[in-house]
């Protein structure tokens, strides 16, 4: 499994994701799940995927294929950012619907979701999530970030800290702080983890790195969330009992 994020702001935008793909006893792999588009002084595009493997890769194979073949349509003909996320959930759903017959002979899931975000000269920066048959959400300013994969373990801090103003450099630490949560929770999600940052209007993609296993910077930022939640935890009142006269008052199911 793995999970990925992407976070709108009126700023600009942050994709991330981590790269574990299968986690066991003694098997654990990892592939890349952010990739990045991007014809300076007109757009720039970030993807990312989750769910099967072959599928994910398949469209990304083919995307990459569009653009270097100048198909018709691509990635960077395309001009509006809705019709460059309609036309990669029809890749999708092409290549689920090409393999479906001989996946579901197996019982193999080939659903895959993936974000697709960015901005085209004269558009606003834009987030979409893609579904498995190729329909989609787009996120809004009262919902800013969109998930996939594994999500329900980082999503708390980002309902707790994130707003659509919250500078861009602190969304990037949030998107971080989400990934590094689900990975203390869940073995399926795991580094390297990917992040880009991407500043509106400027339509080049210059703010990316990739955090491995034991950076500095990763082990830094767990050892002050963890330290800093501990002593939230200690500051927290105690509780208040209601003083109980009769015992046969207290109802045990």
């Amino acid at each position: 499994m793995t999970y990925c994020l992407g976070i709108l702001n009126h700023s600009g935008l942050v994709m991330a994701s981590d790269s574990r793909t299968n986690a066991g006893v003694d098997y654990i792999s990892a592939y890349r799940k952010l990739f990045e588009f991007c014809q300076p002084g007109d757009r720039a595009l970030l993807i990312c995927t989750s769910g099967n493997l072959s599928v994910s890769q398949g469209v990304i194979t083919q995307l990459k294929w569009d653009i270097q073949n100048e198909a018709e349509m691509n990635l960077f003909s395309l001009p509006t950012m809705y019709e460059i996320t309609r036309y990669v959930g029809n890749k999708m759903r092409g290549i689920q619907d090409e393999n479906r017959e001989w996946l579901e002979r197996d019982n193999i899931d080939y659903h895959c979701n993936m974000l697709v975000g960015g901005q085209i000269q004269g558009e606003e920066t834009q987030l979409y999530q893609i579904y498995p048959q190729g329909n989609f959400i787009q996120a809004t300013e009262e919902t800013p970030f969109l998930q996939i994969g594994e999500t329900k373990y980082g999503k708390p801090i980002l309902d707790r800290t994130l707003t659509f103003d919250t500078p861009l450099d602190a969304v990037a630490k949030c998107a971080l702080l989400s990934i590094d949560s689900t990975m203390k929770s869940n073995i399926s999600v795991g580094p390297p983890i990917n992040v880009a940052m991407y500043e509106a209007n400027s339509f080049l993609l210059q703010h990316g790195l990739q955090l491995r296993l034991g950076d500095p910077y990763l082990a830094k930022m767990r050892k002050l969330w963890q330290d800093s939640l501990r002593q939230a935890f200690d500051a927290m009142p105690n509780i208040e009992w209601e003083q109980v006269s009769d015992p046969e008052d207290v109802l045990i199911d």
